[in-house]
């Protein structure tokens, strides 16, 4: 505990001296690239409700559905967390509605609230492939379908300057029509930890972009959220021109993919520091580079503890008898992007984390590497479309891999020891000491377009392919293809 405890001091103090050296350099001419990453998009023609800057209220609403169907693929055996050769009968449909209100108080205080509702399911229950396909699938097939609270917070601004300019990044979490050039910002909340970190303006947008995962996230950050992708934190920032930095606070679940949270802090949370530099100068040819680090403290099971145990008793292993509070999970990330000229942008990320714990919160994944891009579709006289391509390859530590060659199981993976290919999945994980999983990287090559009907109406396809579904080579490859309808207004 005592290594723990240094580690997160360290950790906190990094945001300090951050801030401090932003506060002492000059104000740079670098275009901001971003743009809101969460529609309704403000300023927009291609929404059909314009949002005057004048008033102090946001109102939207958005919906997104999603079909996906996979095709038939080589399945020798399977287990409880497979990924089925048929899916669930080979289709799955998705829905998610959101509705966004905020409320300036004050030109510098806004109070946001966001309700939602997630319905439909995703194939074999969004299990079987670290990379999933569908980013709205929520990842707990039994919760319900009623309403809830997505986002309840407090965003307060503090002028470092007395220079203000519009809001380009203007959105449902952030509704303020003009900012201080310099700032900084504190949110108080509950909140998506991903609306703050880990931004990437060519593939973070489920609803407009890619669908996957580990596309529009960075799959090794095992960042803080419960089953639905909220958790409740402190995020504070400091925004400029050219530099901006952030510390998030967030409260980590009980359990993994749990739909409960743990607020005592002082053994089990999740911290993230980021910083992002804006270093095009240039219209059109703008460039952002974001370096993640992130540490979380929760209940965690050891892989190792886990393997020790099943060697010692002959049996399957199993990472939620060796949880413990305290445990830590630590990683980083590295986030870039970049503009090609009026019509292009490639994007790109590298993820890895320790891979000694469970994976707890978001996916199975503890080393990454991404490249992908888009192009609009103004050369055919479509501006408001895009194409999408990208390609990820995912891997995990050998302990993880070892843990699940035993026939282990994660939140989301887990083939079984595959002891037998005819028999079905319990006969099989009923074997002790069965070691059939055949490591290799999973890896994922994504295509979409997003086409655009009217106001803010669009439509898309996307095929995904998927090498080594859930790590196993033994299985697959998979190939998914998606139907998506999304309004916004």
């Amino acid at each position: 505990m005592k290594n723990t405890g240094r580690r997160s001091s360290t950790f906190a103090a990094l945001i300090l001296i951050a801030i401090a050296a932003l506060l002492s350099s000059r104000a740079a001419l670098a275009k901001n690239p971003e743009e809101p990453e969460t529609a309704p998009k403000a300023g927009s023609d291609i929404t059909f409700l314009n949002h005057d800057p004048d008033l102090d209220y946001w109102f939207g609403m958005e919906a997104n559905s999603i079909a996906q169907f996979n095709l038939p693929f080589s399945s020798p055996y399977h287990g409880v967390n497979s990924f089925g050769p048929y899916g669930d009968s080979g289709a799955a449909i998705s829905g998610l509605f959101t509705v966004f209100t905020g409320h300036r108080a004050t030109t510098t205080t806004e109070i946001i609230l966001d309700g939602e509702i997630a319905v439909g399911g995703g194939l074999s229950k969004a299990l079987g492939i670290a990379g999933f396909t569908n980013l709205d699938v929520v990842r707990n097939p039994s919760l319900s379908h009623d309403p809830y609270v997505a986002r309840l917070e407090i965003h307060q601004l503090i002028p470092l300057t007395d220079e203000w300019e519009v809001n380009t990044d203007r959105g449902p979490i952030s509704s303020f029509a003009y900012v201080p050039r310099h700032r900084l910002e504190i949110r108080v909340g509950k909140m998506s930890t991903a609306d703050l970190f880990d931004i990437n303006p060519a593939g973070s947008d489920s609803h407009m972009q890619f669908m996957n995962w580990t596309v529009d996230n960075n799959g090794a950050w095992d960042y803080a959220a419960d089953t639905r992708g909220y958790t409740y934190g402190v995020v504070l920032e400091y925004q400029g021109p050219f530099i901006e930095a952030r510390y998030g606070l967030m409260l980590m679940p009980t359990v993994a993919n749990g739909e409960n949270l743990d607020w005592d802090i002082g053994q089990n949370r999740g911290e993230n520091l980021e910083l992002e530099i804006k270093y095009s100068r240039r219209d059109d040819w703008a460039g952002t580079l974001r370096l993640l680090g992130y540490l979380n403290h929760a209940a965690m099971g050891s892989y190792a503890d886990a393997i020790a145990a099943s060697e010692a008793t002959g049996s399957t292993p199993d990472i939620t008898a060796s949880r413990q509070n305290g445990r830590t999970k630590y990683g980083f990330g590295i986030n870039e992007y970049q503009e090609l000229g009026p019509l292009f942008r490639a994007f790109g990320r590298i993820g890895w984390n320790d891979g000694k714990n469970e994976s707890f919160a978001y996916t199975e994944v503890d080393n990454t590497f991404e490249i992908g891009g888009d192009v609009r579709g103004t050369r055919w006289r479509r501006p408001d479309d895009r194409v999408g391509l990208a390609f990820v390859s995912n891997g995990i530590s050998s302990l993880h891999a070892e843990y699940l060659r035993r026939g282990g199981f994660g939140f989301i993976l887990g083939d079984g020891p595959g002891c037998n290919r005819l028999a079905p999945p319990p006969t099989c994980a009923a074997v002790p000491g069965g070691s059939y999983l055949s490591y290799g990287r999973e890896t994922i090559v994504e295509q979409y377009y997003n086409f655009h009907i009217w106001g803010g109406a669009f439509a898309a396809e996307d095929v995904q392919f998927v090498a080594n579904p859930g790590y196993n080579s033994a299985r697959g490859p998979v190939w998914v293809l998606s139907l998506r309808g999304h309004l916004e207004f």
